[in-house]
């Protein structure tokens, strides 16, 4: 077992003989496209051996993944997915600053073509999210966000159908506002799993650079009101 290292354009954070965690740069797609490119060819250098995806962040998302190295490691963590057994902790930073300080989102979701999702009550499958502040900010609000099921695009979409789609998200949320940040402002901050021996971690990738500076941006009108007389 390793701990965090640095290798070229990707960290890794946590590592074993069935297992690698790396921290994630916003931009880069999980899976590789037609076997090249991809996060898989930036752990190459650190990992030449064949990756099995476990899960995925979407492509505007940073953060925490982690890929099995071999077929059994492979099935003993997608059955914890499977199971629900696998915390999954993120950070948000949402348009509009929330009335209340927690919250749980129950809303099944389907697609509707051309990759969006969305929510139906009928026809959806059952989807849930919990949500926490964080902080207040000017016009915005950062939050912890964990998701107990894993639907495709879930956390933008049920942010989205509470009235809080994630800044810089061009598919949910107004665009023209949406353009105004540099990235999607969604980051996979921890990710806890049992491996095969029955020990439980905890692998935490701190927010990236691009991340904070938002964050930060957010916060100095905040600041500067204050100071005013």
């Amino acid at each position: 077992m390793t701990g965090p290292t640095t290798g070229p354009d990707v960290r890794v954070l946590f590592e074993t003989d069935d297992y690698i965690a790396v921290d994630k740069p916003e931009g880069v797609v999980s899976l590789a496209e037609a076997g090249l490119g991809g996060l898989p060819e930036l752990i190459k250098p650190h990992y030449p051996g064949k990756l099995f995806p476990v899960h995925r962040l979407d492509r505007g998302a940073s953060g925490v993944i982690v890929f099995a190295k071999n077929a059994a490691a492979h099935r003993h963590l997608n059955g914890e997915f499977d199971r629900r057994e696998v915390r999954k902790t993120y950070l948000a930073v949402v348009d509009g600053v929330t009335s209340s300080n927690h919250g749980q989102i129950n809303a099944p979701l389907r697609e509707f073509g051309s990759g969006r999702m969305g929510v139906d009550p009928k026809r959806g499958k059952p989807s849930s999210t919990e949500w926490k502040l964080a902080e207040r900010l000017d016009g915005a609000t950062l939050v912890r966000v964990s998701p107990a099921t894993g639907r495709h695009h879930q956390i933008r979409v049920h942010l989205y159908h509470i009235g809080h789609p994630i800044l810089g998200d061009l598919r949910y949320g107004d665009r023209a506002r949406q353009e105004r940040f540099p990235r999607l402002m969604l980051h996979a901050l921890s990710l806890e799993f049992v491996l095969p021996s029955g020990e439980r971690i905890t692998v935490e990738a701190p927010p990236s650079p691009s991340f904070e500076e938002v964050v930060a941006r957010l916060r100095r009108p905040k600041a500067r009101a204050k100071k005013t007389p």
